[in-house]
This record gives structure tokens, C-alpha cells and sequence, in this order.
């Protein structure tokens, strides 16, 4: 067992002035304020006087006059054999010194407006409780802890996912290739290992993307309603950048409003294979015309796939990428599959991108954690990434027919009714008109009960109601609570109408 130090560290003492002569009541001050200021807590063991002389540089007489004058004033206490403390009495409340607030003149200055802009985002994505209807909470019989365990201890031992040093901004190249190959196979992604770079999830490689792509002045298309993690990069952390809201319908998002009222857009932000939040895939005709738009725009096209290894009926959609690998960035993660605090995700560039998304992650944290970019590797290349996903289809698809069938038993269709969808990890349950969502996920919260509104997902003040049911590890009974719940709140709001 490593033994403790035998005393205070003392920073904040810094250098004395010679110049100024009188070391030992200069030390003594010093020593004072940082008692005032907390920096040494009461019962806390100084160093000796030779420890601290010497790393002072002065002789030891001024250590020793600076002690004794404040144990004379009761700040610090010494005793034979135990060391010199800061006196244990300052401890009580009688004796403590109360703070006084700080005049006018030392209070700080008005903070810049992208701090009260930061709080708000800090406030918006804090994540709900592990209560039904919360969103990304992996079910525990889907997650893969024994075989991730095994792998893990053997790569991190002695393997390459031992510690070590700097890795390439792009990330581990044993699993980009394990990547290149995973997307060939199932989302038919036409790329090499070398256009891969590994993110901290589809959040980081969003905030690479509109980073890169981006100028001040330049318009952006995004769907309406959208994922609330990129407008607010858009909003917060690109400046300059004219966001363009396009809407949604049952063919996903309508490329001819987009080419009608921002037909010089610089790029297009979509989610083709399951639109977030409301579930629908972009149609073919749809997509034929985005990829028209931005070859005749000369733009980018950002394709979010953020879940669709979650298909129920059928085999996933192929990517848009696949159909011009030239012109759109394809972002995956493995946080839905897997599990959220993993943090992996991955953007596959068009090829003479590289290097400028290496340049952007390595100012953002130089390069993902290595360790388990290993583990994560092993555990494609021996085949239990496509035996989970198997097994989760299965078990999220019987989650999805139980709270379906719960819900349309417990509230009336004239008050709220399913999108229908066939992927992913939630529903979306729509509110009749005149119920506020907002008030309802709030109301739904102090019994326990979470879930998203859809209404803050739109650009403009929306008359949309509706709520973000997630498909997470609650069990029949939570789900069934959950169900209760929001039967109650919604039947007590439309008779309050």
C-alpha cells in the first residue's frame, strides 16, 4: 500500500521576496490566508521545517518563526512527535470566519452570452432517469457483458490494448478495417479503412462535420423536426451559418421545399434510413432527388445512421452513401447496439477529406481511447457484433409489440395514436390538439414516468404533440406503469379542455 504524504502540499506560497526582507512574516501571511481561504483544512499536517526550507530555499529559522508566531495566534497547533497542524478549533462553527460577499468592485464582470447558451444545452441533453419511457437504455439481456469482459481483459493485459502512447487521430487502423468491412456487408458503404475516422459517437463526428464543412454565410439544410444534438451545434457552435429547416412528411424530407427556398445550400443533414424523431424512412424518389440536388449544388450530404441495424420487417435500408460515395459523409455508431457509454461511433469521408477531419479531432481530443477501440475490434472480427444484433432485433421487436399493444388498449385512438414505424429504439406516441407535450413529459416525470416532447424538435413553434417513447430495459411491470401513467395525464388533460 502506497503510504500518504507526511504533509500539506503548499503551492500557493510561491516564492518570498528577499527584497522585501522579513521571510518568516512573510511566510506566516502566506501561510494565514491560505487557512482563510480553505487551501489548508482545519486538522490538516503541515510539512516539517526542514521539507519545507529547503524547498523554500531559505534557512530553516524562517520556517520556524513563521510556525511558532501562528500557533501563538491559534491557527496552527504542534505537538511532540505528531508535526505541526492547522489547529483542529477552526473546524467549529464558533470559530470559523464567516465570508463576506464580495464588494462591487471585485464582483466579475458580466459573462459572454455563450455562457448562459452553453447552460442551456447543459440543461437540455442532462439525461432523464432510468425510468420508463428513457431513451438509449440498453436492455440487460442484450448487453453483451461476459463475452465484452472476456475480450477485454485479454486485449488490455498484454495485447494491444494495452497502455501506451499517442494514437492516429483517425483511430485504430485494426478496427477501421473491421468497420469497412461491417458497413460493405450490411449497409452496402463503398469505402477503405483510410476514410474512416473513428468519433466519441455520431454527437462528435456531427460537430466535425458542420465544423468542416461550414462557412460563415452558408445555408444548411436540416429536417423539421431534427435530431435536437445537431441544431444546437448549429446554433451554439457554428456561427454565421444560416440553418434552413426542411419538412417532413411520410416520404421523409421534401427535397423540392429545400431546392425551392435554399436551392445553394452547402450541405444537407438527414437521417434516410429512419428519420429522428419520427421514424420514417426517406423514400427512393426522395433520395434520387437530394443526390441530384447536390451534385448540380456542388454539396454535401451528412447521412446520420444512427440505428439501423434495428429493422424488424425486412433487411435494413442501403446507405445513401453507397449510391455516391463521393458526395456524402456516412456517420455510424455503436452506442445504440452496444451501449451508450461505449462512446464509439465513426465518419466514413469522401476520399481527400481525411486529413482535414484528422486535423479538427486531433484540436478536439486528439484521438479516441484506445483500449477499447481494441476490444471493440476483437469482437467484430470474431463475429459476435452480427450474433448480437441478431438477438437484439429479437428482443426489441417483442418490447416494441408489448408497449404498442399497451398503449392502444389504455388510451383511446382520438387522443393518441402511434406513428407507424418498423426500426428502432422508440415510438413516437401523437397528442391530440390542444394538449401540451411539454407539460405532459413534465407532469409524466414527477410520477416517474420520462419521455421526450416532440414539439422542442421543431424548428418553428409547432401545434404537433406528441411524446419520445424509448424501447429501453424496463420491465413489463415499469412498461405497464409507464402506460398507466400517461393514460392518466392524457385523459385528464383533454376533459380539462
Amino acid at each position: 500500500m502506497a503510504r500518504r504524504s507526511v504533509g500539506a502540499e503548499l503551492p500557493f506560497i510561491g516564492s518570498l521576496s528577499r527584497s522585501q526582507g522579513q521571510l518568516g512574516r512573510q511566510l506566516a501571511q502566506a501561510l494565514r490566508n491560505a487557512v482563510k481561504r480553505g487551501d489548508l483544512k482545519p486538522g490538516e499536517l503541515l510539512p516539517s521545517s526542514r521539507v519545507l526550507a529547503n524547498s523554500l530555499n531559505v534557512a530553516r529559522g524562517v520556517v520556524t518563526e513563521a510556525y511558532e508566531q501562528l500557533v501563538a495566534e491559534g491557527v496552527l497547533e504542534s505537538r511532540a512527535k505528531a508535526g505541526t497542524r492547522v489547529s483542529r478549533a477552526l473546524g467549529n462553527e464558533s470559530t470559523r470566519e464567516v465570508t463576506r460577499p464580495m464588494s462591487e468592485a471585485t464582483q466579475p464582470k458580466a459573462l459572454p452570452r455563450s455562457v448562459a447558451h452553453y447552460e442551456k444545452v447543459a440543461d437540455e441533453f442532462s439525461p432523464l432517469p432510468h425510468v420508463p419511457f428513457t431513451i438509449s437504455v440498453p436492455v440487460n439481456q442484450t448487453v453483451p457483458e461476459d463475452i465484452w469482459r472476456r475480450i477485454g481483459n485479454r486485449v488490455r493485459a498484454r495485447g494491444p490494448g494495452a497502455p501506451a502512447g499517442y494514437d492516429h487521430q483517425q483511430g485504430a487502423e485494426v478496427l477501421r478495417e473491421e468497420i469497412a468491412d461491417y458497413v460493405r456487408r450490411s449497409r452496402s458503404v463503398h469505402c477503405s479503412a483510410n476514410q474512416i475516422v473513428v468519433t466519441s459517437g455520431i454527437q462528435q463526428a456531427l460537430y466535425l462535420c458542420c465544423k468542416i464543412l461550414l462557412d460563415v454565410g452558408d445555408s444548411v439544410w436540416v429536417e423539421d423536426p431534427a435530431y435536437r444534438g445537431l441544431t444546437a451545434i448549429l446554433e451554439h457552435s457554428v456561427p454565421g451559418t444560416n440553418m434552413v429547416p426542411i419538412p417532413v412528411d411520410d416520404e421523409g424530407m421534401d427535397v423540392n421545399v429545400g431546392i425551392e427556398i435554399a436551392k445553394s445550400a452547402k450541405a444537407a443533414f438527414v437521417t434516410p434510413s429512419h428519420q429522428y424523431p419520427l421514424g420514417m424512412p426517406l423514400s427512393m424518389s426522395r433520395r434520387n432527388a437530394l443526390l441530384a440536388w447536390a451534385r448540380e449544388a456542388n454539396a454535401w450530404i451528412v447521412e446520420d445512421d444512427y440505428d439501423s441495424e434495428l429493422r424488424y420487417a425486412g433487411h435494413p435500408f442501403p446507405s445513401l452513401q453507397g449510391l455516391d460515395p463521393s458526395r456524402v459523409i456516412y456517420l455510424g455508431t455503436f452506442s445504440k447496439i452496444l451501449f451508450p457509454s461505449l462512446r464509439l461511433g465513426y465518419a466514413i469521408v469522401p476520399k481527400g477529406l481525411e486529413k482535414a477531419f484528422c486535423g479538427a479531432r486531433a484540436l478536439m481530443d486528439r484521438h479516441p481511447p484506445s483500449a477499447d477501440q481494441h476490444v471493440l475490434a476483437a469482437f467484430m472480427k470474431e463475429g459476435h457484433l452480427d450474433r448480437h444484433i441478431r438477438k437484439i432485433r429479437g428482443v426489441y421487436a417483442e418490447r416494441r409489440l408489448q408497449l404498442t399493444s399497451l398503449i392502444k388498449s389504455a388510451i383511446p385512438s382520438s387522443l393518441a395514436w402511434l406513428q407507424p414505424s418498423d426500426q428502432g429504439m422508440h415510438l413516437i406516441l401523437w397528442i391530440t390538439t390542444g394538449i401540451d407535450d411539454k407539460m405532459l413529459a413534465k407532469a409524466a416525470l414527477e410520477q416517474g414516468v420520462a419521455a421526450r416532447a416532440v414539439s422542442t424538435m421543431y424548428a418553428s413553434k409547432s401545434n404537433r404533440s406528441g411524446l419520445v417513447l424509448g424501447l429501453g430495459d424496463f420491465s413489463d411491470e415499469q412498461i405497464a406503469y409507464g402506460v398507466n401513467v400517461l393514460a392518466k395525464l392524457i385523459l385528464g388533460a383533454h376533459s380539462k379542455k
